[in-house]
């Protein structure tokens, strides 16, 4: 008997001791072991619960109680693994940073924190097991940021082999919205194995075909993370995909099933669900910027310096030139040299109360002094136009979307290496 068995083991005989359970209970009440942890019947149920809503809110079609407890079973599992891996490597949040990102989540919905919590009440969450899933998510968006993200990069060549061979820059992109079903392979899987694998996503496709329900069957069979969303991958890009689906995707007409598509991970079959165009022209504005920066210090505190950045606009107001009082006055000694020039800076380049400040003014007026944590300044805008950005902006979009491509990629075998490596003892009669 192998150390997890043997620990299996011991963890039911354990069990058993609790008081508040009789041995039948217990028993009972464990739908699988993970490693050195249960998953009980009341979790599984809570997540089964969570998971019944949002397809019935989504209105569609719900699967069979048993393959929904089974596929929600199996995502915990992973959940599981994933969280006693960031045990292991001392991944924790902090309060602060949990309340931080609660706080982002409530401003990107254009609420306040409380604003948020509230409407999580009338949607019937717990903004306690709101908090609890989010830091769960940010430890493990931390543990596979250590795990995958140190070990994929992008390289300028592939950047630019992208764009000489999947089209030239400010030409239409095509979106493709894409439905996904994995019939997934261990690791070291056997040709038995392989061939059986294959022949059931064969069948499917087959049924997908003839007519079946894409959604019921992915939230059925497949094994891929969003199988209960019914396998679907959302709108992307050719650059956002696998580099697996690529070419699938650029002959599949809508409504068009592909055929079964193998991958280290296993067969993938996917379909085109929608297709639409995609502008790729983009400029930004860029100004042209000087400025005098009066820094605190022991000596000069807040309204000292503000007095000083006053001092000073009166000055240029009185017909002293800025450039020459910015080379004896102004504390950031890297622009002072250039007459306070920052030159060309493009939007979102400086910091927010600078940039809005400069946003606000015309060209050659003189701003107010304005406070930051560097000091205050007294800014002044000399140009500012609209500039073509196509060519960096798509380079820059391919770099990130080759990079999210390779980290899907490299996440996906992760976790089915670390599921298949893994003691996990399900009670198959009770699932």
């Amino acid at each position: 008997m192998t150390f997890k068995k043997k620990f299996a083991l011991a963890l039911l005989c354990s069990a058993l001791l609790f008081p508040v359970f009789t041995s039948a209970e217990v028993l009972d009440n464990i739908v699988a072991i993970v490693e050195d942890d249960v998953i009980l019947e009341n979790e599984l149920q809570k997540e089964v619960s969570l998971i019944e809503q949002r397809i019935a809110a989504s209105k569609s079609p719900m699967p069979p109680l048993s393959i929904l407890r089974r596929q929600v079973l199996e995502r915990m599992i992973i959940d599981k693994l994933q969280r006693q891996l960031a045990e292991k490597a001392g991944i924790n949040v902090s309060e602060d940073t949990l309340n931080s990102s609660a706080s982002d989540i409530a401003r990107r919905n254009n609420m306040n924190l409380e604003e948020f919590r509230v409407e999580l009440g009338k949607q019937g969450i717990n903004y306690a097991a709101f908090l609890e899933n989010l830091k769960n998510e940010i430890i493990v968006n931390e543990l596979r940021g250590r795990e995958i993200g140190g070990r994929v990069k992008v390289t300028d060549r592939e950047v630019e082999h992208y764009l000489e061979t999947q089209g030239k820059v400010g030409e239409d992109l095509a979106q493709y919205h894409l439905g996904h079903i994995l019939i997934a392979l261990p690791e070291g899987a056997s040709s038995a194995a392989i061939q059986k694998a294959q022949e059931k996503a064969n069948d499917l496709v087959k049924k997908l075909r003839s007519g079946q329900d894409f959604t019921q069957l992915a939230m059925s069979e497949s094994n891929d993370g969003n199988a209960l969303k019914g396998g679907d991958l959302g709108w992307r890009t050719l650059r956002d995909m696998p580099t697996l689906f690529v070419n699938e995707a650029g002959r599949l007409r809508q409504g068009d099933i592909s055929e079964p598509l193998r991958s280290p991970s296993g067969f993938h079959i996917i379909k085109m669900l929608e297709i639409k165009g995609l502008s790729e022209n983009h400029t930004i504005v860029k100004t042209k910027v000087r400025h005098i920066l009066i820094k605190t210090n022991e000596l000069v505190d807040d309204a000292e310096a503000s007095k000083r950045a006053w001092v000073l606009k009166e000055r240029i107001a009185s017909g002293d030139d800025f450039a020459t009082l910015a080379r004896a006055n102004s504390d950031d000694k890297g622009s002072a040299i250039k007459g306070g020039s920052l030159d060309w800076v493009e939007s979102g380049a400086l910091v927010k109360p600078f940039e809005d400040a400069m946003t606000k003014l015309k060209i050659n007026e003189i701003s107010d002094p304005v406070q930051t944590q560097f000091g205050w300044h007294l800014i002044q805008v000399l140009d500012r136009e609209n500039r073509d950005n196509s060519a960096e902006f798509k380079k820059n979009q391919v770099r990130d979307a080759i990079r999210k491509r390779k980290i899907e990629e490299e996440t996906e075998l992760w976790m089915r290496k670390l599921r298949d490596e893994a003691f996990v003892e399900i009670y198959s009669n009770r699932i």
